[in-house]
C-alpha cells in the first residue's frame, strides 16, 4: 500500500528525477538551481508536493496550486505536475496522489480541482475518468 505524503527537502533528488518521465528538463549535472526551485516550492503557501512512496522507495509526484480565477471567489485547486515510476504503476500511487491533492483542494475550500495532461497518456486518462475528472477542453502551449 502507498504512502502519500507532503514532500519535504530530502525528496529533492527523487523529485527531480521523476519529473525527468514527464518530459521535463534533465537533472544537470551541476543541479543546484533545479534542486532550489524544488526546495521554494515546499514553502509557497499556495503550493503543495506530495510524493508517493512504495516499499520505502519516492516513485510518484504531485504538485497541487490554488489560483484564484476571475468571476470565481473561491480558488482552483490545479496539479501541474503528476508523475509515477514505470516501474511502480498500477499499485494506486496515482491514485493516492490524486486523492491527496483533492482532499487538500476540499479542505481548501476550492470550487473544483483541474489538471493537465498529454494527449499521448491514454492509460492516465483512464485513471483520471475512473477518479470522476471529465475532459473539459484543450491545453495550448507558446514556447518563449
Amino acid at each position: 500500500m502507498p504512502i502519500v505524503r507532503r514532500a519535504e527537502t530530502r525528496d529533492t533528488d527523487a523529485v527531480l528525477a521523476l519529473l525527468e518521465g514527464l518530459g521535463r528538463p534533465e537533472v544537470a549535472e551541476d543541479a543546484s538551481g533545479q534542486r532550489a526551485v524544488f526546495v521554494d516550492h515546499l514553502g509557497y503557501d499556495d503550493a503543495t508536493v506530495f510524493v508517493a512512496e512504495q516499499d520505502g522507495v519516492v516513485a510518484g509526484v504531485a504538485s497541487l496550486w490554488l489560483r484564484p480565477r476571475l468571476n470565481w471567489v473561491t480558488l482552483e485547486a490545479w496539479v501541474p505536475d503528476l508523475f509515477v515510476d514505470p516501474a511502480y504503476r498500477r499499485l494506486g500511487l496515482g491514485r493516492a496522489l490524486l486523492e491527496a491533492c483533492a482532499a487538500e483542494a476540499r479542505r481548501k475550500r476550492c470550487h473544483r480541482l483541474s489538471l493537465d495532461s498529454g494527449d499521448q497518456r491514454a492509460e492516465a486518462h483512464l485513471l483520471y475518468e475512473d477518479l470522476g475528472f471529465v475532459h473539459a477542453g484543450r491545453h495550448y502551449v507558446l514556447t518563449l
